[in-house]
């Protein structure tokens, strides 16, 4: 019987039919032993480095654009000062942040320095911007993820006087502002100042505020927007950014903004009318 050796000549061809069947199948011809992790290594497609690494910077950019975004829409904003109402407290051109939770020792009360949306006619038309028409759509990009300040837009900032409820009168004999019969001597008013030019008598409807600049004589501030009410001056909540905590640049000027407790904390709370 014979030994089931073959001739060469049969072998190659049976060799091919072998080959065949495994590319047929995606195997790997001609491999040694152990060297099936390189084939299969060398089988995938190799990554360029440059387009790795530009895929990366991309993912940690939106990323960071992401967070930016959410920090900005739900917990911290930068607004600059575009005026000199709010003298020598804050000056134009100063970079401030601006708390977005008004809750707990955020909450808005009476001495706070907030920043607000014009409730209606207290900004004059914005000048149309000289940026050019790319650098306007970058800086419009950058206020939007809260990269660039706040600042050219229909926000303003002031300081809160009376929150809803207070009767608030200028002036008393010594030409001082009271609130709930309590008079304030407002240590952060511009030197030279007098509490206001302008007489007064009013009260705060619920849920708004009495807004008032420390540079008093050049703030158009709720007194210059008021009927006589304490209605069409005071600003809405609603209307309420939120409270600066911080003034950041230029560094020389750093600070936090504290409560000036100084001024208010003698001011009673203004009691509900009787159902009498």
């Amino acid at each position: 019987m014979g030994t089931g050796v073959s001739d060469p000549a049969s072998q190659a061809v049976e060799g091919e039919r072998t080959a065949a069947r495994r590319a047929a199948l995606g195997e790997t011809v001609g491999t040694p032993v152990g060297g099936g992790a390189t084939a299969l290594a060398r089988s995938r497609p190799t990554r360029h480095p440059v387009l790795h690494f530009v895929r990366e910077v991309l993912i940690i950019g939106v990323t960071a654009l992401l967070i930016s975004f959410l920090i900005k829409t739900f917990l911290v904003q930068a607004f600059w000062i575009p005026s000199g109402s709010m003298e020598s407290t804050l000056v134009y051109g100063d970079r401030v942040l601006v708390s977005k939770i008004q809750a707990g020792p955020m909450a808005v009360d009476r001495g706070d320095i907030i920043v607000f949306e014009d409730p209606g006619g207290w900004l004059p038309q914005a000048p149309p911007s000289d940026r050019g028409p790319v650098m306007e759509v970058l800086h419009d990009v950058a206020k939007f993820v809260g990269v660039a300040p706040e600042g050219e837009s229909n926000h303003l900032i002031k300081r809160v006087i009376g929150v809803g409820g207070d009767h608030v009168v200028c002036c008393d004999d010594n030409l001082r502002i009271t609130v709930n019969g309590a008079p304030l001597d407002e240590t952060y008013l511009y030197a030279g100042d007098e509490a206001s030019l302008e007489n007064f008598d009013i009260v705060v409807p619920p849920d708004h505020y009495w807004m008032m600049g420390d540079h008093r004589s050049f703030s158009r501030d709720s007194r210059a927007h008021d009927d006589g009410s304490g209605t069409a001056g005071s600003v809405p909540a609603d209307n309420v950014v939120g409270q600066a905590f911080a003034l950041v640049w230029p560094l020389d000027r750093f600070h936090a903004f504290t409560n000036p407790g100084d001024v208010f904390g003698e001011v009673p709370d203004q009691e509900s009318p009787s159902d009498d």
